[in-house]
This record gives structure tokens, sequence and C-alpha cells, in this order.
């Protein structure tokens, strides 16, 4: 009988170290520079005027993807990259939590402007949270030509698709991950 318990504890550990392996190699993975670069692309196709933002800013974050969802409780989630003089320094993760009056889902993409180092230094502390809603530019031809820096940050959201409603609040949250630890 102990003969067995020890075999089976070992056996579990040994899938329980294959499973963390697995996982962190995935989690790794889903830093898509490739994604990034194109969504940059399509944020200046969309309004070439968000060139200065990228050419200009301290360091930006780029989500290619935010899924979105809510039945008057909302969540968000999406995986991003992020830049310092055009050179990719990390990972984020950003999460969502809303609550009011929602219904629905939809899939966006977003890029946070860092517009000098402390704005940068915070976000890669995970020291900056931001309102959802409240700062976000909905990104159309021209509107960048107007758009300005709060707090040290300018974001600009781009709908992929799927259909929204909500008066609510809630914020976004931020978790860096080093360059060295996502490859």
């Amino acid at each position: 009988m102990r003969k067995i318990t020890v075999l089976i504890l070992v056996v579990g550990f040994f899938f329980s170290a294959l499973n963390t392996s697995v996982a962190q190699r995935r989690k790794k993975e889903k830093y898509d520079v490739k994604a990034a670069a194109t969504t940059i692309a399509d944020f200046k196709k969309a309004d070439a005027g968000i060139a200065a933002f990228f050419n200009n800013s301290y360091g930006y974050a780029v989500f290619p993807s935010i899924g979105k969802g809510a039945i008057g409780v909302g969540g968000a989630a999406g995986k991003g990259v992020v830049y310092r003089n055009g050179e990719v320094t990390g990972g984020v993760n950003m999460t969502q939590i809303s609550i009011g009056f929602q219904f629905g889902g939809q899939a966006y993409s977003e890029v946070i402007f860092f517009e000098d180092a402390d704005a940068y230094t915070r976000f890669i502390e995970n020291e900056l949270q931001l309102a959802a809603q409240a700062s976000a530019v909905a990104l159309k031809s021209g509107i960048s030509a107007n758009a300005k820096y709060t707090d040290g940050v300018a974001v600009f959201t781009m709908a992929k698709g799927g259909l929204m409603y909500e008066a609510s609040i809630g914020g976004q949250k931020f978790k860096f991950i080093p360059l060295d630890k996502v490859r």
C-alpha cells in the first residue's frame, strides 16, 4: 500500500511538473509580436496622424485583441506587447471588471501610449490602472490630431467586432512581464 501511494505521488508530481512546463510555454507564446505589428499598421491605416504618437511617445503597449463580455457584470481580458523606443521590452496582461447596465460582447484592439519615463515606469511596475471607457479614444480618421495625454497616458481603441450596450463603471489593470521572462 505504501509503495502504491509513493508511486501515485511521484506520477502526480511528474504530470504536475509537465503540465506547468507546457502552460508556461503556452503563456510565453501568447505575446504575439507579429500580431502587435499588424495592429500598429491597422491603427496607422485607420488614422495616419497616430504615427506621431508611435514616433514621439516614450513607449507604448499594443493589445492586438481584447475580448469583452457582460450581462450586468462584465469582464475583459487581453495580452499585449510593450515597446520602448520602438523595441519590445516585454509582454502585458490586461484584465477589466465592470458593473452597470451592460449587455453583449465585443472584441477590440487597444494601444496605450506613455508620454514620459514616469508614465512608462508606473506601467511596467504594475502601478497604472485605467478607468474603463473614461479615457479611451475610439480611433477613426483624423481623431488622433486632437488627442491629448491624460496623467501621462493616451489610450486608443479600434473595434474588431461584436456588439456591446453599456453604461458602466470599472477599470483596467495591467501586469507587465519583462522580455527575459517572455522568451
